[in-house]
């Protein structure tokens, strides 16, 4: 099973939330204030009311009466007014921050190293840009500005009561030991819950998208029963931490409820009390009641908010985790003397203890043309990624210009040594766009340069749109080996000095990949060029060759000094052109 990506501790949260806060002054403020107004503007209706009651109590005249009721009026319509443009102005700056965070949740997985995704797997990242994305988006759009908007009413609605009757306050006191005993209970739960749950839902994506990935491979081998079994069990493990949060959330919940109501009731007791020994007038134990009353609705948002801020800062801990598993940037990295790469004694293991390179040693010169070639499972593939930054060597050094490839930042290596495999991704967008997005300011010219140089061009000027066709999911289909050829097209476009590539065009016919290949040779002459590949014709073309077994580099040098040694390279030379292998044991004469 993969590795989740981490996750970000409460500290790195809690700083983020400051740091993006202090990017919008402006707006945070005019939130803030257009809010603390609609909450005094409610507050002054209760107290005018107390006035009211005490007016018709002590006989005043009607113009007094209607100036109270037209002054409770007014004051309703303008906190309605004020409502308005509060929550207008909180939507505006949920947006703003929620765009931020989306932004850069985009470059942290952008900059991840293709290595950290594949140990991590699919279904982790995948939950992250979609569940844990829109929990937060829930959190910052409503749960945020509601839980502020209550905070502050109470401590306005508490402050106003205070003012009628510092007396009349004291009531309140018995819900505080209820909730604050209850929302501690559950905060000290809650979050570790929602991290849980969050992960469960991860591995559940991640088993899923492995089942359908590999639907034709669980097919073949019979595999069916195992990978429902395995998502029974994830899907168990996920019905238990969701479980465990209900819990929290049955036991809070009604703990809370009850708090609401004993402020109410304390208050109509204590405050009848003393207004029965002429320590408070009527109006304001009225206006006491009411104030009372208006603390059940914030501090009902508050709470019940709370238990979305608490998921929402759960899914900001996953997002902003995805940042710390980065290789740290190089500082102050040296620039490399030229192109020349350098493997010494390079190896590497996916699993510790189980080495698949062994002390690999090879030297490509500026504009060599080196074809890997080899059984499967020999490690070709691994060395390609080796070479192009993917993975860092477990031993050994890698080194382009005198400088190891791990110290150069991400995206200086990609201008040094590009990888490009089989496995090929078609974005949504037009085709320019998918050519382009390695050079956003490519003239149209250079786009079908690169074109031309892969043999897409006469496809793609077929297209209902030409280069503005929009393909990728929901737009025009695109075969595999169209779209191998664009992202052949992508490489020629990017233009690095070395590239790397790994079975890059074993979806065309043969006789088309070797077209492709001879015109990608004549149009990257001069770069490097590490071609993987089945497909011995790429060996015949190439400089040097390098036959790789079992982890070794076991022959390396021109075709034909190779196939004149008769070596392991020449009878995979003659079996691959369909020439019978003579036993070595085998007399010459009966050759």
């Amino acid at each position: 099973m993969s590795s989740l990506l981490p996750v970000a501790d409460s500290a790195q949260v809690r700083r983020y939330a400051r740091d993006l806060m202090r990017r919008y002054p402006r707006a945070l403020g005019l939130t803030l204030g257009l809010h603390v107004l609609a909450a005094v503007a409610g507050l002054v209706g209760p107290r005018l009311l107390g006035d009211l009651v005490e007016a018709i109590r002590h006989g005043e005249g009607v113009g007094v009466i209607d100036r109270l009721a037209a002054a409770i009026a007014g004051f309703v319509v303008l906190q309605a007014i004020l409502i308005r443009f509060a929550y207008l102005a909180s939507a505006r700056f949920g947006e703003r921050v929620l765009a931020s965070l989306r932004e850069e949740f985009v470059d942290r997985v952008l900059a991840l190293p293709l290595s950290t995704v594949e140990r991590a797997g699919s279904g982790d990242l995948l939950t992250r840009t979609t569940r844990d994305v829109d929990a937060l988006s829930r959190c910052v759009r409503l749960a945020v500005p509601e839980t502020v908007i209550a905070l502050i009413t109470v401590a306005l609605v508490i402050g106003a009561l205070v003012l009628t009757g510092p007396l009349l306050a004291l009531p309140l006191f018995v819900a505080v030991p209820i909730i604050v005993v209850g929302t501690r209970w559950y905060l000290r739960r809650a979050p570790a819950g929602y991290l849980r749950e969050n992960a469960a839902y991860s591995t559940v994506t991640d088993g899923l998208a492995e089942t359908v990935e590999g639907a034709r491979t669980v097919d073949a081998l019979r595999r069916r029963q195992q990978r429902i079994e395995r998502s029974d069990a994830d899907l168990r493990h996920s019905w238990i931490a969701e479980k465990y949060t209900l819990f929290l959330r049955t036991v809070w919940f009604p703990v809370i409820e009850v708090s609401y109501v004993l402020p109410v009731v304390a208050t109509l007791l204590v405050g009848g009390w003393l207004y029965l020994r002429g320590t408070v007038s009527l109006g304001q134990l009225t206006a006491a009641v009411i104030y009372v009353q208006l603390l059940i609705d914030p501090l009902d948002r508050l709470l019940g908010w709370l238990d979305e801020v608490q998921v929402g800062a759960a899914s900001l801990a996953r997002l902003l985790g995805v940042a710390t598993d980065e290789e740290p940037p190089a500082v102050a990295a040296a620039e490399p003397d030229g192109s020349r790469i350098e493997v010494r004694d390079v190896r590497f293991s996916y699993v510790p203890g189980r080495e698949v390179l062994h002390g690999l040693n090879l030297t490509l010169e500026p504009g060599e043309r080196l074809a890997v070639v080899g059984p499967s499972g020999a490690g070709k593939s691994t060395l390609g990624r080796l070479l192009a930054g993917v993975h860092e060597p477990t031993g050994g050094t890698i080194t382009v210009g005198g400088v190891p490839l791990h110290d150069l930042p991400l995206d200086r290596l990609r201008t040094e040594v590009a990888l490009v495999t089989q496995e090929h991704h078609v974005f949504i967008g037009s085709v320019r766009d998918n050519i382009a997005m390695v050079r956003p300011g490519a003239a149209e010219v250079d786009v079908r340069a690169a074109l031309a140089a892969v043999h897409a061009l006469e496809w793609v000027r077929a297209l209902p749109e030409g280069l503005e066709t929009v393909v990728g999911a929901g737009g025009h289909p695109l075969t595999a080996a169209q779209a191998q050829q664009l992202a052949l097209a992508r490489l020629v476009l990017a233009d690095p000095h070395t590239l790397v590539l790994d079975e890059a065009t074993s979806l065309l016919d043969p006789r088309a990949a070797r077209d492709l290949e001879r015109s990608l040779a004549a149009v990257l002459h001069g770069r490097t060029v590490v071609a993987i590949a089945h497909r011995l014709f790429s060996a015949h073309d190439a400089d040097r060759v390098a036959v790789v077994e079992d982890g070794r580099i076991t022959e390396l040098g021109s075709h034909d000094e190779l196939v004149a040694a008769n070596g392991p390279y020449a009878a995979l030379w003659r079996s691959w052109h369909g020439e019978r292998i003579p036993d070595p044991g085998e007399p010459a004469a009966a050759r």
